[in-house]
């Protein structure tokens, strides 16, 4: 909701020079960080529900039970992507974002495989069935990439890009008889509500499909960000 929301509710109140929609833009992320970070990973679960009636909401927290890794990469990607929006002079502004965004890439190289990947579901990575995802990764790898080329982490990071990119390419890129590309291991879908009980045995039993477009466009976007960091 954040990254489909946000960065344009931003770009809207800065075309019409409509200050509070900037503002309320920005506060966004801090109340997801308010209600979905884990303490002690660092990590953010899926969703939240502040009524606590969801099928999915723990009774007490109204938190989902685990972190999803493509819900975790899209809030990532607008933490970068809203900074394209707000003028540099808001300065207040962008310091809240700017805050999170190292907090957040610790957290995730933490959580990063040996492969450079991510898993699907990022908090029980040696569970059975759990799988390296491609959507989720791509996004990490571009979070990441484009947060160093815009001087918001430091080149420490650049290990991790580099290892994220060989990942995303030795683990999902695939080339058929024909010689087309094609990225494989993408979640189709992984929403909650309507039936799906945020469970891990839920996300495991969401269809994996290749070349879906919330895959390919967040790959595509790293590897554009990570040419640039290259070069």
């Amino acid at each position: 909701g954040v990254y489909m929301g946000m960065p344009f509710l931003a770009a809207v109140g800065e075309m019409e020079g409509d200050h509070e929609k900037l503002e309320d833009a920005v506060a966004e992320y801090s109340i997801t960080r308010s209600h979905l970070r884990d303490p002690e990973t660092g990590l953010y679960y899926h969703a939240w529900d502040e009524a606590r009636v969801q099928e999915w909401a723990d009774p007490q927290t109204g938190r989902s039970a685990h972190f999803w890794a493509r819900g975790l990469g899209w809030y990532a990607m607008a933490l970068v992507d809203i900074l394209d929006v707000i003028p540099a002079e808001e300065t207040g502004l962008r310091g809240q974002i700017q805050e999170i965004i190292p907090e957040l890439a610790e957290s995730l190289v933490n959580a990063q495989d040996e492969t450079g990947t991510w898993y699907q579901v990022m908090d029980m990575p040696n569970e059975p069935g759990n799988y390296l995802e491609a959507s989720g990764s791509a996004m990490c790898v571009y979070f990441l990439a484009k947060a160093i080329n815009k001087g918001y982490l430091p080149d420490a990071y650049r290990e991790a890009v580099e290892k994220g990119y060989l990942g995303l390419v030795s683990e999902f890129v695939a080339i058929d008889a024909e010689g087309e590309y094609h990225l494989a291991n993408i979640c189709a879908t992984a929403g909650l509500g309507y039936g799906r009980d945020g469970s891990f045995r839920y996300y495991m039993s969401e269809r994996v499909v290749k070349n879906d477009p919330k895959g390919l466009a967040p790959a595509i976007m790293a590897m554009l960000q990570v040419s640039e960091l290259m070069n």
